[in-house]
């Protein structure tokens, strides 16, 4: 099992002539109608990963709401469909624009809307950019997995165990009494690096290698903290860390967050905004 104290060391220090062009640029595709908060939360953890620059693409509709909730996060609208989710004619433009960015996220809040879905398949079968692919990100190949092996770019995806089960038809039980296995199992298959998430969240890499996080608690178990997740792995990758050393490094310091407001105010209280207020306290190590 890979130590978080060698992954740690590796985390690049800021040197003192450097400006926000020298830690990446994250792009963020998320978002629908109902679902804005998880599009903030995955692009503001990324922001307080590090990154030197967050892009959040929405739907037209959604651009006036976002773009006031988010101060430093650049926001773009692009054709919506009728849920405000992103629309097939999206494609063109996204592509173009991801390549500005050194990292994508995909999926947070984004919808399941049948188009939306298409979309997502599309962008991941020609985009050459590192990608986290989560929540209905991850749905969008429910029944398409197959598409995940022809894949140009580096694959990171999020499922938690519900999601693990549809992606790979089976039960969810199982698949916790097999954690383990069943994400370096996927890992292996599909070329990707695989966060199982939930108690002990399990990180795979396609080599075998793997990882078992010890912090957080049962207060995390709160809609959107998974998001935030998201956006640590994405901002890390954006800052140049490989894959699998990001999405370690992401588990471990999204935990740990999640311990520091627990420690302050327990655990029925806590949710996902707690945890990004929490991130610049669990994140000091690395500066």
């Amino acid at each position: 099992m890979i130590s978080i104290n060698d992954i740690i060391k590796k985390f690049p220090k800021r040197q003192s002539a450097t400006n926000k062009g020298d830690f990446g640029h994250a792009l963020v595709i998320a978002g629908s109608s109902g679902y804005t908060g998880a599009a903030y939360l995955t692009s503001q953890a990324a922001l307080l990963s590090g990154v030197g620059l967050v892009t959040l693409a929405v739907g037209r509709s959604l651009y006036e709401i976002m773009a006031t909730k988010l101060t430093e996060v650049m926001v773009r609208p692009f054709f919506e469909t009728r849920d405000l989710s992103l629309s097939l004619l999206a494609e063109k433009e996204l592509l173009a624009f991801s390549e500005k960015c050194n990292c994508l996220a995909i999926g947070p809040g984004i919808s399941q809307n049948k188009e939306t879905q298409s979309l997502i398949r599309n962008i991941i079968a020609k985009v050459e950019k590192p990608v986290v692919l989560d929540a209905d990100g991850i749905n969008a190949f429910a029944v398409h997995s197959e598409l995940l092996k022809n894949v140009k770019s580096s694959l990171v995806l999020t499922p938690h165990p519900g999601e693990m089960a549809r992606l790979i038809g089976k039960e969810r039980d199982e698949i916790q009494k097999n954690r383990k296995d069943v994400a370096l199992g996927f890992a292996s298959e599909y070329n990707t690096v695989l966060v199982l998430k939930g108690h002990e969240t399990v990180v795979a890499s396609p080599g075998g290698e793997y990882y078992i996080n010890q912090t957080g608690n049962p207060g995390m178990a709160t809609g959107g903290t998974g998001d935030v997740l998201t956006g640590i792995i994405t901002g890390f990758i954006a800052q140049g860390i490989t894959p699998f050393e990001a999405s370690i490094l992401a588990v471990y310091f999204h935990g740990l967050a999640g311990d520091l407001v627990a420690k302050e105010k327990g655990l029925l209280s806590l949710i996902a905004t707690d945890i990004l207020n929490k991130l610049p306290e669990a994140l000091k190590v690395l500066a």
